[in-house]
């Protein structure tokens, strides 16, 4: 994989986080339906659909200009979300395929430090690609973060060649609250 490199934080005009939005689906190279978009902070949290199938998402795109936080959640498995963060490459990916998997930790503020695995996926069509997160207490960070200021997070991508982030969370209470409300309304 080549390396990243990431924008300095900017603010995001509203109709940019629509277009990512739809740039960002969940089934990946997928386009969902967006509705029920409310802003929380820097979060906002929404429903995404195509034909019967529902998803929830609270999502953070405020710190990075190329890069977007998501908490998603899906109807009948509210209680298993799943965390991910997808950067913008710039050109449209030729093969789906898991390009690495990486040890990752992740910490909100001075609470517990998540170790886990990260997994980089490309899906063909796509112009970005996903970094999806295997965490045993993963329920523990979503109460941190629901509570928190900043999540951090750390790749590392071998031989001392770490890639942080850094997500701002005003808002990620009010956000991720929606999001599994609707989900829970939704199963």
């Amino acid at each position: 994989m080549p390396p990243i490199t990431l924008a300095s934080p900017c603010h995001a005009p509203f109709w940019l986080l629509l277009a990512s939005l739809l740039a960002a689906p969940l089934a990946h190279a997928t386009n969902y339906n967006t509705s029920d978009i409310e802003p929380h902070g820097n979060w906002h949290s929404l429903t995404l659909s195509l034909g019967d199938e529902r998803h929830f998402r609270a999502l953070e795109q405020h710190s990075y200009s190329d890069s977007i936080l998501s908490l998603n959640y899906t109807p009948g498995v509210c209680d298993l979300p799943w965390l991910e963060v997808r950067v913008e490459l710039g050109e449209h990916q030729a093969e789906s395929r898991v390009a690495n998997l990486v040890p990752g930790d992740l910490r909100v503020d001075h609470e517990t430090i998540h170790n886990g695995m990260a997994e980089f996926v490309t899906q063909r069509g796509d112009s970005g690609f996903y970094v999806n997160f295997y965490l045993d207490e993963q329920a523990l960070l979503v109460e941190e973060m629901r509570a928190g200021e900043t999540l951090r997070l750390r790749l590392d991508r071998g031989e001392e060649d770490y890639w942080f982030m850094n997500f701002d969370l005003d808002g990620a209470d009010a956000a991720i609250e929606r999001a599994a409300w609707l989900c829970e309304a939704a199963s």
